[in-house]
């Protein structure tokens, strides 16, 4: 009995590095979709955000079906804890995968992105998608050291999204006020993205230790 609940936790983690690895994809294509004027690859973002959400709720109907029926303690516990509100955060960086898909698929097809932000937003979009799944092998290998590294990983973010800033608002800036939107939300978007990514660090580092 013992053993088929441990199994039962151990899937519930296997389930939440693959709905992390489910959205590093999303964002990923995202980034295609915007940096290439790529249709087909906004619609397959936007088409599979309804899988990343039915992942979202199995996984927290296994989590509180295992809270009901097995009252679980200390480590246990955390672990049901940080899943539900993982899950959370996961579902929320999917929805802004398909917010960069959108913006890639309503300027189609010309580029949303003008040539002068244009190296900024790719390593916005690079480097969230690298976070996003360095948090898949954080929870795999429950890895506190790895999810303190997301947090310099979102400080260069937050650099990327001031300088692309700076290029909007510069006398320089001859594209006009729509791209200029663009650019400021797509910053906002990848940002967030981040922010969730170091979140989800941050609920490894509290199972693991206990400490929030």
């Amino acid at each position: 009995m013992r053993q088929a609940y441990l199994n039962q936790l151990e899937h519930i983690v296997a389930d939440l590095v693959a709905m992390t690895e489910a959205v590093q994809r999303a964002v990923r294509l995202s980034t295609v979709a915007l940096l290439h004027a790529d249709v087909a690859a906004a619609y397959e973002v936007i088409a599979g955000d309804a899988d990343i959400d039915a992942q979202r709720e199995r996984i927290e109907d296994k989590s509180f079906e295992l809270l009901a029926l097995q009252q679980p303690v200390a480590g246990d516990l955390r672990m049901l804890i940080a899943a539900v509100r993982m899950v959370a955060d996961l579902e929320r960086m999917g929805d802004l995968a398909v917010h960069v898909a959108k913006v890639a698929r309503l300027r189609a097809p010309h580029a949303a992105v003008p040539p002068d932000v244009l190296p900024t937003v790719e390593r916005m979009g690079e480097l969230a998608g690298n976070m996003v799944g360095a948090a898949a092998g954080i929870i795999a290998d429950r890895d506190v050291q790895a999810a303190a590294a997301l947090e310099r990983d979102d400080e260069e973010m937050d650099e990327l999204r001031r300088q692309s800033f700076q290029i909007i608002l510069g006398d320089t800036w001859s594209f006009g006020v729509e791209p200029a939107i663009d650019a400021a939300l797509l910053g906002r978007y990848y940002e967030r993205i981040a922010d969730h990514a170091v979140s989800l660090g941050r609920r490894v580092v509290y199972l693991v230790t206990g400490e929030a």
